[in-house]
């Protein structure tokens, strides 16, 4: 008997719901079944030109499909996301999981007593350039620059929330001891929000990582420079590449530097962030096995963002308890 077909649905078509929704219409193994949106006329143009329908109605598109992406602004993540696991269907939530962490650990729990997979779409770890960073055994600094020029979208959250969540989730990742000090800065530029914003993070391992992200620029970057034990990583995220220095014995056993470069770059369509990420969390769903980005790990990031905007109008030191 073969297996069936997932059906996977995208709620909120937006400019991310409208990429997920491609994505997906492009896996071949899974039917994107249905696009839902508060505005009809938006979830059509996104669903007709991939042969999706778009469901009048939430329940309709609840009833239609077995898994959903949540592409909803922040604000109602929770809502969204806890209808679709109280029905039992999986869900890939759009990064910050959820605006507080009380909703954020309701939603947790709730995946966990339905037995769903709840994968949080921190895309970053799914970047061929992020392969990179599990050569690293102790990491010693982390230097972070992210900046966008103003998107004209995620304005219902700061910079923080928006933009440096990614890296500081792939910060959580690398480095799993506790935070011991932190010192942030950011101000409003163009919205009432932080637009950009400046962090030092100290870790009980003794890592120190600066993150600057900022969504008044007036280019794009996307570097996450990582220095280690005679070793050192700069990873692209835009290029999707990695380059790796390594110090080592050369000839006659005199110091040398080994250059690596990692990743097949943008022009390798499997190498998208987005695919991987909808892959895995496919391959979660029909193995049973934890999704590469987890509810739980989306919570912790999300308590580490919180924790930064507490601090953010403290220009001193802040040494936590």
């Amino acid at each position: 008997m073969s297996k069936s077909v997932l059906k996977v649905g995208v709620v909120g078509t937006g400019v991310l719901g409208s990429h997920h929704a491609r994505v997906f219409a492009g896996l071949g193994d899974v039917n994107l079944a249905s696009v839902f949106d508060l505005d009809p006329e938006k979830a059509r143009r996104v669903g007709a030109p991939l042969g999706t329908p778009s469901a009048a109605s939430f329940q309709e598109f609840l009833e239609s499909v077995d898994a959903a992406v949540v592409a909803v602004p922040t604000a109602v993540h929770a809502e969204v996301a806890s209808k679709l696991i109280q029905a039992g269907r999986h869900v890939l939530i759009e990064k910050p999981i959820t605006s507080t962490l009380q909703d954020a650990e309701r939603l947790v729990a709730l995946a966990e007593q339905s037995g769903v997979v709840l994968q949080v779409g921190h895309v970053e770890r799914f970047n061929p350039a992020a392969e990179a960073l599990k050569r690293i055994g102790a990491p010693r600094f982390v230097e972070v620059h992210r900046l966008s020029p103003f998107p004209n979208r995620s304005l219902d959250i700061d910079v923080i929330l928006d933009l440096m969540i990614h890296d500081l989730d792939l910060l959580v990742a690398l480095d799993k001891s506790e935070l011991v000090q932190i010192d942030a800065v950011g101000v409003p530029v163009l919205t009432d929000r932080v637009d950009i914003a400046n962090v030092r993070i100290r870790f009980a391992s003794g890592l120190i990582a600066n993150l600057t992200a900022s969504r008044v620029s007036v280019e794009k970057i996307r570097k996450f420079r990582v220095f280690g034990s005679r070793l050192y990583v700069s990873c692209d995220f835009l290029t999707r590449q990695a380059q790796v220095a390594k110090l080592v014995a050369g000839a006659g056993g005199a110091p040398e530097i080994r250059m690596e470069t990692i990743g097949a770059g943008v022009g390798d369509p499997e190498g998208e962030p987005l695919r991987r990420q909808a892959r895995a969390f496919v391959t979660a769903i029909e193995t049973g096995s934890a999704p590469v980005v987890s509810g739980s790990d989306g919570l912790a990031v999300l308590r580490t963002a919180k924790e930064i905007l507490e601090r953010m109008s403290d220009m001193g030191p802040n040494t936590l308890a």
